[in-house]
């Protein structure tokens, strides 16, 4: 039963195109090569991202934002990814980010939203070390891979917490983590990003030393220390996290996939047969669709708070897992039949190669 069900959605799962306007993401990816050249996203595609309102997918309308649900969000990071995959990537991640709008206190929050574009870039990574000195914190470190710093407005930073000489600790033990708004005149870009793909992003680095913040520019990120009371900011930020990143290695496979589609004039000697490309076509929609059934039933149970919600998390985390592996092996299982043309980075189906590539590099998603 559950077999058929999935075959009769597979059937009709919309190609990743159809979730935005076809001007929009014709735009998008018609400055991506450019966008590649000035190693970051090009001025015509940020400012489409501004218009959309895209870094504020899942900010409430309170605070000027689109207050998306994650699978409305996840069809429209998909769809970018699918234009442009570091335009996707730089908006999962930034977007991302500001989604800890839920998570920082109120006075905080309204100073950073009040500009249309606010733009939180930075890292995961507990890199830094935050002293507790009564009414402030003292915060020096180093963080690697901030995705859309040259559009950031703030940086987040992930810091251990010292006080007194010693570092805190949690309930079980390890090392207390707490999250930071560092805001941009505060911190020291170094031009780090050196990765064969997804070179638009501009994930450069970012450093403070010293740096004095009072105690309300710290935050937790857990479900149960949300301040805003929305659905999308007590769902757990594994999940989101790794469903996000997901659909990007979705929406850049099925960009390669329609690259190197037999019927196109792209490549003359295609040797890519109806069988092999379909093939493939078949094996991503069978891993998008049980990606997006895993995403739904998830949140369906989230927001109707039911006992199984829990039950359903590990779902998501495997589909999630299996989606970014499946888009990477359809993609490497047709690469092949490409010759050089698609290892001349002048040509998109390379710049898509590299791109999966080098977004599949992120931990989060490798088991």
């Amino acid at each position: 039963m559950q077999t058929d069900l999935l075959n009769m959605q597979l059937q009709h799962l919309p190609h990743p195109s159809t979730f935005i306007d076809n001007d929009i993401t014709d735009t998008i990816s018609k400055y991506a090569a450019e966008a590649e050249a000035i190693q970051q996203l090009h001025p015509q595609q940020q400012s489409i991202i501004h218009q959309q309102n895209w870094l504020n997918l899942f900010v409430p309308k309170t605070h000027g934002g689109l207050q998306l649900s994650l699978p409305e969000g996840l069809k429209i990071e998909e769809c970018i990814a699918w234009a442009d995959g570091s335009t996707g990537w730089a908006v999962t991640l930034c977007s991302g980010a500001n989604w800890f709008v839920g998570f920082l206190q109120p006075a905080l929050a309204k100073e950073l939203f009040c500009n249309n574009k606010v733009c939180l870039a930075g890292s995961g990574k507990a890199a830094g070390m935050a002293k507790d000195l009564g009414d402030v914190y003292e915060i020096t470190g180093y963080w690697n891979y901030a995705s859309g710093a040259f559009m950031a407005t703030a940086f987040t930073a992930n810091c251990v917490i010292e006080k007194a000489g010693e570092l805190l600790k949690n309930a079980d033990g390890r090392p207390l983590i707490k999250s930071f708004v560092l805001l941009k005149n505060e911190v020291t870009l170094h031009l780090t990003w050196k990765a064969i793909g997804m070179i638009a992003t501009a994930s450069n680095s970012f450093e403070v030393t010293k740096l004095i913040v009072p105690k309300s520019r710290a935050f937790l990120i857990d479900s149960n220390a949300a301040i805003i009371d929305a659905p999308v900011y007590r769902y757990p930020f594994q999940q989101f996290a790794e469903a996000t990143l997901a659909v990007n290695s979705a929406g850049m496979a099925m960009r390669f996939l329609d690259i190197c589609k037999p019927a196109t004039e792209q490549f003359p000697v295609n040797r890519v047969t109806e069988i092999h490309w379909s093939a493939a076509f078949q094996q991503l929609q069978k891993v998008r669709t049980a990606f997006y059934v895993a995403v739904q039933q998830s949140w369906q149970a989230h927001i109707k708070q039911s006992p199984d919600m829990h039950s359903t998390l590990p779902a998501v985390s495997v589909a999630s897992k299996a989606l970014a592996a499946t888009s990477r092996k359809v993609v490497d299982e047709l690469y092949p039949y490409f010759g050089l043309a698609a290892a001349n980075p002048a040509n998109e189906i390379n710049r898509v190669w590299r791109n999966l590539h080098t977004a599949s590099q992120h931990a989060i998603l490798l088991d």
